[in-house]
């Protein structure tokens, strides 16, 4: 019997995620990208739900790229406190109007995930235009990802790990730790996707609310931590045959309370923020007929990147600014 390769892919990258110990915030990507599926009209849910596994396995494809191409880690995030005070207008939404005040490198340097989404929205809309099933599917994957980065108030701040206010670890605390404890009873019935009518406002409305939950964040971790005795709170748990310190789970349960269930909220919002850029791109498409669209050959060069980013994510090399530097 013959597979088609992007069946074959789908398959040994799900494997791949359930059998190795998962990267800070793998979960969470996948729950996003999987609920959000649920918020599209019938007429994409003829391609999606099918290809339910790759779009949700698949979602994790941009943390792994970090570890294969320098170039990678820019798109997650975008640092807004080097350009000022809040609402940061001195800096552009354009990024040509951008690149022009701060040059590229600049840009690169301190993040560029609003004008990144924007990116492969247009790369999504043109796969959908030529009904390319492979290229619908990678593309959906990954601004799934990069919108739900822009939800992380961390990822909006040069602070990003704490490593500038003594917390060092508040990262991963905050977008894995947490949602990984409580992540299964959280409300995602969040309705169905909407058009956007304009998208570079929409992604960035997105960062600068994230940014604005910053001091919220780090705050909220400094006050409990005065109530919580280093003994209780860390603890260590078994992965594996790995002992690991980790935040303990009154900790963790007492810092969400504080924070008003915020990683419950955030993710409902950027699931319906998933749903919503791919329903925009379906329909400045033409709404072009899913129902038909057949298996497309992957190139050469996809295959080899997509290889070469597994091989790399294995070894553990990160390439470009870790959560945990």
């Amino acid at each position: 019997m013959k597979k088609t390769l992007i069946a074959a892919i789908a398959a040994l990258s799900f494997i791949a995620i359930a059998t190795i110990v998962l990267a800070w915030g793998f979960w969470v990507h996948q729950r996003i990208n999987r609920v959000a599926i649920f918020t599209l009209p019938p007429q994409m849910l003829a391609l999606y739900k099918p290809n339910i596994e790759y779009i949700t396995s698949h979602s994790v494809d941009p943390d792994k790229r970090r570890y294969s191409n320098p170039h990678e880690a820019p798109r997650h995030y975008i640092d807004l406190d080097r350009y000022g005070k809040s609402p940061f207008d001195s800096l552009p939404r354009r990024w040509d109007e951008a690149v022009a005040k701060y040059s590229q490198d600049s840009l690169n340097a301190h993040g560029i995930v609003p004008w990144y989404v924007q990116l492969i929205l247009y790369r999504l809309t043109e796969a959908f235009k030529q009904k390319d099933k492979y290229k619908i599917l990678h593309y959906s994957a990954d601004i799934g990802h990069y919108i739900a980065d822009a939800h992380v108030p961390l990822h909006c701040t040069k602070n990003y790990n704490g490593q500038l206010t003594n917390q060092v670890g508040i990262h991963g605390f905050w977008e894995s730790r947490i949602p990984e404890l409580f992540g299964e009873d959280y409300d995602y019935f969040i309705g169905k996707a909407e058009y956007i009518e304009d998208p570079s406002d929409f992604i960035w409305k997105i960062v600068l609310e994230s940014f604005s939950q910053v001091d919220s964040v780090l705050l909220m971790e400094k006050e409990l931590s005065v109530q919580f005795p280093a003994d209780n709170k860390y603890s260590f748990e078994q992965r594996g045959e790995i002992s690991v310190r980790t935040y303990s789970r009154e900790f963790s349960a007492a810092y969400q309370q504080k924070l008003n269930d915020m990683q419950e909220r955030k993710m409902r919002h950027a699931i319906i923020s998933v749903g919503s850029f791919w329903y925009t791109a379906w329909i400045n498409a033409g709404k072009p007929d899913l129902s038909d669209v057949t298996d497309s050959p992957v190139s050469a060069n996809d295959q080899e990147e997509l290889e070469v980013m597994d091989k790399a994510w294995r070894d553990g090399k990160i390439q470009g600014r870790a959560h945990d530097e």
